[in-house]
């Protein structure tokens, strides 16, 4: 047998070459003729120069194998090879080729790319460096290649893009790592450059609205100005495809359906200054003209126009259109919950275009009401701590009643009002199934923390410093008590509440309070019960003498509670039976009365309505309350000759809130108060219990004294606004009061761990001794800004500097602005 060596060589130095072949026969003894192509069955395939790579891995990439039939020279080799190059983890590839007779041994010698042993930056600092680590695509390990490289580069540039560098600049070089076979070390070198900032902003085409009406659409891309401290002027390509949406979004807004951006260029002004021109064709401006109902049964043209609210010649708004049809986001009506609210979860209400004639636009309203939906099954998810019969008896889309969105709605306020959830994140997913007219409703929630320890100080003025440490425990669980296993750390998950506080300054001043509250008692209505008792003690010494001065206040309260259904199904009810004792000693609070015990019997009845979104951060609803707190009459009924004895009074109390969405996160909260003291006879005074103290935060500022109401009133001291000098030597306090709040609130953080709102607000009050005296319309101003902290660990922080507008009568003029803390609590 003629035996004869062939030897086929291959250098492959790009992709594009990798289809190309050299055959070399180094000895010259059968040279190839590349006229005569010549057919072999290949006797066997090896590989050479794997160290990390397995050879029967490459062979099946190769995608010969022994006895398949190729020719040489031809295209199988070099198929073969280009499979090789493919996997982008060989930098070289040779192949060899050994004959007899008509028979070919392959080898195949390959040389592997690098891999990367390690990686380092240079010419940023460490805080980038470790930024950029988290996001190229570089392990250790991982073979060296060019994609890899460009990938490399793509992000770090993508990164710098997004902060404005455009002129960043990023230079990957490979260095052998002598520790490590065919490995490398990268060193990868940024220069980030200037950052590019926004020079101008030009419009063309514009006509209907200026060009500084137009750049506010643009909510981030914004022009360099010296007096925009707080704007940034960033060039960010996605934000700016995001803007140029914007302006034409507003466009459609203004009735200019139309309108397009014909082009747009970005160009350079300097090496860090960019330049923008936008051209814009805006068409015409267009209006409704005619709307008309087809396909509505249930419903009446008119009454479907009327709820709609688009009148002939209004401006054409797509955005609009589609909110008053489909879903108001600020809480106003639509059509489609005319018949979501009564069964009709599959109906659909589609706006056609019937006719357009020069600017203005026919609609027609096609309406396909079908089949009333009935709730099939609820399910709820996420609610790891909290029992399901506590979130159930709270929903009110119940199996087996019609389906109602209203309804949906309400049940997520209502879990949010309950404190155990993030409001935010409540979610509400009805499962239609269209074919058998059902619909299954999944109610997915995220539990937060809601029981609050406070640990407070503060200053309680001839007391001094007065410190505050509360325990709530929000979503208690008495059921669970005596068994040790539901213990985490304490038992929890039926929605009781269990509060005690303690608030002391040595001996000069005690106060503990212990309360419970079950809300649904019984478990089959939402009939709640409080159970309340509490100690106060204020002395006048740090004497241990028994017959040192002091009141001593012993109390104790059940309350019951219960929602309505009339008027509505907001209205709720408070019925509440309170005993007070107030034991003096040497303790005067009234001419001629310094010693000696008075009681007081009262019943407090108090008709509310809440209908507010989200107790954390409300953006719509309304909440009021009426309560009036009676003692028996005692005057009335018999001759009394110690009127402190028994304590007589009535006392009525009005609060009302309300919140208006005004945009996005930006709420607009009014409130007013009102609280009025009287007796049950002309002949009779009204004692020093139970007055009106307004003014600061309404904490009580160390004038501690049971049944005293405290009221805020930001910019003034606490409890100094008082427009009468009637005194019951030190208790001084009105009879009357009235004020009103207007507060702006913006949304900062919605996390549930720490919910941040900042405000503006402006307030104004009086406090009025008697009735003669008492005019609404005298009132003390101020105003201020602020901020709210709601941390489900510790309750609601705020911090407010208020500015006093008025000066107090016989008050003092040089300290107007001062700051206000409060913990726990709203300012009322």
């Amino acid at each position: 047998m003629t035996r004869c060596i062939w030897v086929l060589v291959l250098l492959l130095l790009t992709a594009g070459a990798a289809s190309s072949q050299v055959l070399n026969n180094p000895a010259q003894n059968s040279p190839i003729d590349y006229a005569q192509p010549k057919q072999y069955r290949i006797g066997g395939i090896s590989v050479t120069g794997a160290k990390f790579l397995e050879p029967i891995a490459l062979i099946s990439v190769i995608g010969l194998k022994e006895g398949d039939e190729i020719t040489v020279p031809g295209e199988d080799i070099s198929r073969a090879i280009q499979k090789l190059w493919q996997q982008g983890i060989l930098g070289d590839v040779e192949v060899l080729a050994r004959t007899e007779g008509d028979l070919i041994f392959l080898t195949f010698d390959l040389k592997e790319r690098p891999r990367l042993s390690d990686y380092r930056f240079s010419g940023i600092n460490k805080t980038q460096a470790d930024a950029l680590r988290e996001k190229v695509p570089l392990q250790r390990g991982r073979i060296v290649t060019d994609a890899v490289l460009n990938s490399t580069r793509n992000v770090i540039r993508n990164y710098y893009l997004e902060k404005s560098f455009l002129n960043a600049k990023i230079n990957i070089t490979q260095r052998p790592d002598s520790t490590l076979p065919n490995s490398v070390m990268l060193n990868i070198n940024v220069d980030k450059g200037n950052k590019v900032k926004i020079a101008e902003i030009e419009f063309v085409g514009n006509e209907a609205f200026k060009d500084k009406k137009l750049r506010k659409q643009l909510k981030k891309t914004k022009e360099k100005r010296w007096y925009k401290f707080f704007t940034s002027s960033k060039y960010n390509q996605t934000e700016y495809e995001t803007d140029k949406q914007n302006l034409i979004d507003f466009y459609n807004t203004e009735g200019y359906r139309d309108a397009t951006i014909v082009s747009d260029s970005v160009y350079r002004i300097s090496e860090d200054r960019l330049g923008i021109r936008i051209v814009i064709d805006e068409g015409k401006r267009y209006y409704f003209r005619n709307i008309t109902w087809e396909g509505n049964y249930l419903y009446k043209d008119e009454y479907l126009a009327r709820v709609l609210g688009i009148e002939k010649g209004d401006v054409y708004n797509q955005e609009e259109l589609d909110k008053r049809i489909n879903y108001n986001p600020t809480g106003g009506v639509d059509v489609s919950a005319l018949y979501q609210n009564d069964g009709y979860l599959f109906s659909r209400i589609e706006p056609v275009e019937v006719r357009v004639e020069g600017d203005s636009i026919d609609l027609e309203m096609r309406v396909t009401e079908g089949p009333q939906a009935t709730i099939n099954k609820i399910t709820i998810t996420g609610n790891d701590k909290t029992s399901d019969h506590v979130i159930l008896r709270e929903i009110r889309t119940l199996p087996g009643q019609k389906y109602s969105r209203d309804d949906l709605i309400r049940t997520r306020n209502e879990l949010a009002a309950l404190g155990y959830f993030d409001p935010e994140t409540i979610g509400l997913n009805p499962i239609p199934n269209e074919a058998e007219g059902t619909v299954d409703i999944n109610y997915s929630v995220v539990e937060r923390p809601n029981d609050q320890i406070s640990l407070s100080g503060g200053w309680g003025g001839i007391l001094g410093p007065v410190g505050t440490v509360g325990l709530t425990l929000n979503n208690f669980s008495t059921r669970k008590m005596f068994d040790l296993s539901e213990w985490r750390p304490v038992p929890t998950g039926d929605g009781q509440r269990l509060a005690l506080n303690i608030q002391a300054n040595g001996r000069l001043y005690q106060s503990y309070s212990l309360s419970f509250t079950e809300p649904w008692l019984g478990g089959r209505k939402a009939n709640s019960l409080t159970v309340s008792l509490f100690k106060t003690v204020r002395r006048f010494s740090l004497s241990t003498d028994a017959d040192a001065a002091s009141l001593n206040v012993d109390g104790a309260s059940v309350s019951l509670g219960r929602r309505l259904n009339w008027p509505d199904n907001f209205f709720y009810m408070n019925h509440s039976l309170s005993y007070n004792r107030y034991n003096l000693n040497e303790y005067q609070i009234a001419p001629g009365y310094s010693d000696g015990v008075s009681n007081s019997i009262s019943f407090t009845n108090t008709l509310g309505r809440s209908s507010i979104d989200n107790p954390t951060f409300p953006r719509r609803g309304s909440s009021f309350t009426l309560s009036l707190n009676m003692t028996p009459p005692y005057s009335l009924l018999s001759d009394r000759k110690d009127k402190f004895e028994y304590i007589e009074f009535n006392k009525w109390m009005f609060d009302a809130s309300y919140f208006i969405n005004l945009a996005g996160n930006l709420v607009l909260n009014t409130r007013a108060h009102f609280g009025f003291l009287g007796t049950y006879s002309n002949e009779s005074s009204v004692g020093p219990f139970e007055r009106f103290k307004l003014g600061g935060t309404g904490l009580g500022g160390g004038n501690f004294f049971v049944g005293t109401e405290y009221i805020g009133l930001r910019g003034y001291e606490e409890g100094d606004v008082v427009s009468s000098t009637e005194s019951y030597l030190g208790q001084a306090g009105g009879i009357a009061y009235n004020k009103f709040v207007l507060e702006a609130r913006q949304l900062i953080s919605p996390n549930p761990a720490a919910t941040i709102y900042g405000l503006a607000f402006v307030e104004a009050g009086n406090n009025f001794g008697s009735y003669d005296q008492y005019n609404p319309f005298k009132l003390y101003r101020s105003a201020g800004v602020g901020a709210r902290i709601f941390m489900s660990a510790f309750g609601l922080l705020g911090f407010d500097y208020a500015w006093r507008l008025d000066t107090l009568p016989g008050g003092l003029d040089d300290k107007r602005g001062m700051f206000h803390f409060v913990i726990g609590q709203q300012i009322r």
